[in-house]
């Protein structure tokens, strides 16, 4: 499933989403920023089939997953390739059953930039469903400077690319 099919499955003006002000849209948006504040695979496992639908679609802008048995998998995979991943929302947003989260992620990687943070900024559009289950996660965020760029060989070859510019 492309993003523009998400889009379209989810969209506020064809479904039932949460109604906004309710504590229902509250506990959603509490639940996703709990998620996200903390990816170790302990709280991936215990919290990913509380926030996300049976049918979610995400693209964090490095792989795409449809389902919560990929979504699950793919953040596990991650954790696992990091000594921590944290992030803190500085805000949120809502205009017609989207919601725009703007966080700074810090992660600590295993195999590179040992015992570094790596700080990326970004935003994740999400969409909730009646339940207040996250059905639709695009995030946005530069993958090139925020990560690419800290990887040995690739890493090089992106920072020479920018010098040129």
């Amino acid at each position: 499933m492309s993003y523009q099919e998400a889009l379209q499955r989810t969209d506020p003006q064809k479904i039932q989403g949460l109604d906004k002000g309710t504590p229902e849209e509250k506990m959603a948006i509490g639940g996703f920023v709990d998620f996200i504040s903390n990816l170790s695979e302990e709280n991936i496992r215990a919290k990913a089939r509380k926030v996300y639908a049976p049918d979610a679609y995400l693209n964090d802008t490095l792989k795409e997953s449809v389902g919560i048995d990929q979504i699950e998998t793919y953040f596990i995979e991650t954790a696992r390739a990091a000594e921590e991943i944290t992030a803190k929302v500085e805000d949120v947003a809502e205009s017609g059953g989207n919601y725009y989260f703007r966080w700074t992620m810090n992660v600590r990687f295993k195999k590179f930039k040992k015992g570094e943070t790596v700080r990326s900024i970004g935003m994740s559009h999400i969409r909730f469903n009646s339940a207040g289950l996250v059905i639709l996660h695009q995030d946005y965020w530069d993958s090139g400077g925020n990560l690419f760029e800290h990887l040995p060989v690739v890493g090089w070859l992106i920072r020479r690319i920018k010098s040129r510019l």
